[in-house]
């Protein structure tokens, strides 16, 4: 494993283990180190997000995951962290802590035709280093980040069902409620009302947060519209009793 000076809330360098899948990251927002996991060494995805900091992105899916790969990369790091000296020689002292495992990288996860494997790969790794135990308020947690448009898609509600069996949580991006927002902010032409169906289908199979990024452009806010758009969604995920958990925004 590389080894460098100690790790910062700014750097997100996935190749900051030498590893093709796993990666470290001094996470802010947990206080404490999450350990990401990259379905996407291929810089593939099928969303372009204008404020998307992956290098050369290319629209795409994930590419052939090696699962053997990723298990021993996985275990490695797990082992560092948890039985060596990476937070000592890494990790700052106030961040000293595993927060959690994260499906997060340079693309779409869902993307990867063996998400559920991954999901159940990930499972069996936990256990064995005793991280399953959604009883214990400290308890290490499985995160996926994901713009959801694929959450419709059976292997990807097998790996949801998966992760809510280990302390696991969705975060599911929801930026825009309009179609024009989704496509000048997002770079899609998905149907907003068909993302919020998927937003139900992923909210009842494991928890779910939206992940919200508001952002200017041209120096300009959302328009009201959008604004609207978007409460109208909170209050429909209200009214129809969808159990999301939470907004996580981001500005």
């Amino acid at each position: 494993m590389k080894q460098s000076t100690l790790l910062t809330p700014e750097d997100h360098n996935r190749d900051t283990a030498g590893m093709t899948y796993v990666y470290p990251v001094v996470s802010r927002r947990a206080g404490g180190v999450s350990v990401g996991i990259n379905l996407n060494p291929n810089n593939a995805c099928n969303w372009a997000c204008v404020y998307c900091q992956v290098p050369d992105l290319v629209r795409g899916t994930a590419p052939e995951i090696d699962l053997a790969r990723l298990e021993t990369e996985l275990r490695a790091m797990l082992t560092d962290i948890l039985r060596g000296d990476f937070m000592q020689t890494r990790v700052p002292a106030e961040a000293r802590r595993l927060n959690d495992i994260a499906l997060s990288g340079n693309g779409e996860p869902t993307s990867a035709r063996v998400f559920p494997q991954v999901i159940e790969l990930i499972g069996r790794v936990m256990a064995d280093f005793e991280l399953v135990d959604a009883g214990r308020n400290n308890a290490v947690k499985l995160v996926l980040i994901t713009n959801g448009s694929l959450a419709d898609r059976p292997r990807v509600q097998e790996g949801l069902k998966k992760m809510a069996a280990l302390n696991g949580e969705v975060w599911f991006k929801f930026d825009r409620a309009t179609a024009s927002g989704m496509r000048a902010i997002n770079q899609t032409r998905i149907s907003p009302d068909k993302q919020f169906e998927r937003l139900a289908v992923a909210a009842s199979l494991c928890p779910t947060w939206l992940q919200t990024c508001v952002l200017a452009v041209d120096g300009a806010p959302p328009a009201e519209a959008e604004q609207q758009a978007y409460l109208a969604v909170a209050a429909r995920i209200r009214a129809q009793k969808i159990p999301v958990q939470g907004v996580l925004l981001y500005g």
